[in-house]
């Protein structure tokens, strides 16, 4: 046990002495303070550190954040058996051992029932309010935890996917220089259009580059208008087929990646007029291919690899299908995952976030009211059975809001950690499990 819960029990015996002492005591002597600071300082230790021990030992096993349900079932029950034996351990020592009031058969008998009874409910009162707390801090300790760990992850994120995005520029605009200088020696004509229409294209990728997801439609008349430009330079030794249905364009890929695979056909496939190289572009199924013939040019130095090696590390963080790569004799092939929605609006991941945290927030009011239940049970019926059985004579009314509240309380927890609650949650993991895979599917 930690130092200060023990100074917090020393503090208590204090004050429960002094409350005693001074109100409940007719014989204001040091004996009888020394008696009620033993008697207080026994029943302070022995349910205090109990409690504790019991409290310490289901944290280690059932923590509040891993295992909710078992650990809240298990403090019940414990909380129970457990003041039920410390409480009469208790009062034997005080009333059989230390005052010695009572015989044995005296304790064990009607007549100490319900001053047993009476202490139970008192000291239920206290433990359930400290498991309740221990509860709370846990909850809050673990949601702490969860935002640091999500917000290291989301910071972690946004830094790989900024760091890949900003190497689209200078890669671009290398390779579109080097396409320049050849064009400048080859043909100066040819060259001042293909600075007139590199400059439209590079507004293109500054106005696409920021974005993670584009549409098949925006890819595809970019890429036509890419073409172009390569057209002016290799003429009629590349050829280029565009066959994307209506539906597909509607669909998202990642910006330029149709851009960085054409720049790989051209830069690791020799073209000439007699050996066209044909490069196709085309929809199937839910991906997109680019599909070029393979005629292998030597090279002078080896590739950076920064083209493709992009592509699929920026798909690897908005979904979890894969970039395919096709190679054989004849064809290159790389087939691009089309998705049907945007991660960056309001997507099924971010609503089921939202869902999940409310259904959070909705299970730990519930949580709360039944321990508030718990607790003003805990008060009131030792309160009414008191008052009962110094002003009733006889007659034993308390049994009823005992019996009744009990079965309510019963039924309260029941529903909060019982089977009709595992049942619900079960099913709507399952419905929710299928939809993700429904959807993860169709992504």
């Amino acid at each position: 046990m930690k130092r200060k819960y023990t100074k917090i029990l020393l503090w208590t015996s204090l004050g429960t002495t002094l409350f005693f002492f001074l109100f409940f005591n007719d014989e204001k002597n040091l004996h009888t303070f020394m008696i009620t600071l033993l008697l207080s300082t026994m029943y302070s230790f022995v349910l205090g550190f109990g409690n504790g021990f019991i409290n310490e030992y289901l944290n280690k096993k059932f923590p509040w954040s891993e295992a909710t349900r078992t650990r809240a079932v298990l403090s019940i029950i414990s909380i129970i058996i457990g003041n039920f034996i410390l409480v009469y351990f208790c009062n034997f020592m005080n009333y059989v051992v230390i005052q010695k009031t009572a015989t044995i058969e005296e304790f064990f008998s009607q007549r100490y029932g319900l001053t047993n009874w009476f202490m139970i409910n008192i000291a239920l009162l206290i433990t359930t309010f400290l498991h309740a707390k221990s509860f709370m801090e846990e909850l809050k300790k673990t949601s702490k935890k969860e935002v640091v760990e999500q917000k290291l992850i989301a910071k972690s994120a946004n830094a790989q996917f900024e760091s890949l995005k900003n190497q689209l520029d200078p890669h671009f605009l290398f390779n579109s220089l080097n396409v320049l200088s050849s064009l400048i020696d080859e043909n100066p004509q040819q060259a001042q259009k293909f600075t007139a229409s590199m400059s439209k294209i590079y507004r293109y990728v500054l106005e696409q580059k920021d974005k993670e997801l584009v549409t098949v439609e925006e890819e595809i008349e970019f890429a036509k208008t890419y073409c172009n430009l390569l057209k002016t330079r290799f003429e009629d030794s590349v050829d280029f087929i565009f066959e994307v249905t209506p539906e597909d364009s509607r669909m998202y890929v990642v910006p330029l990646s149709l851009q960085l695979l054409l720049e790989n056909c051209i830069k690791h496939n020799f073209a000439t007029s007699s050996k066209p190289l044909t490069i196709k572009i085309f929809s199937d199924g839910d991906t997109l291919c680019i599909e070029n013939n393979l005629q292998v040019r030597e090279q002078i130095k080896e590739s950076s690899g920064i083209g493709l090696t992009n592509i699929v590390q920026r798909y690897s963080l908005l979904t979890k299908r894969n970039v395919f790569i096709e190679k054989s004799e004849d064809y290159f092939k790389v087939k691009l995952p089309m998705l049907s929605a945007k991660p960056n609006a309001v997507s099924i991941q971010s609503v089921d976030e939202n869902k999940a945290y409310e259904k959070a927030q909705k299970r730990v009011k519930e949580i709360k009211g039944f321990y508030s239940n718990l607790i003003s049970y805990c008060i009131v019926i030792p309160f009414l059975i008191f008052i009962n059985l110094f002003t009733g004579h006889g007659n034993h009314w308390f049994w009823f809001p005992v019996l009744g509240w009990g079965i309510g309380l019963a039924s309260h927890a029941f529903q909060v950690f019982g089977v009709g609650e595992s049942w619900q949650d079960k099913k709507i993991r399952e419905i929710m499990n299928k939809q993700n895979d429904k959807y993860n599917g169709n992504i």
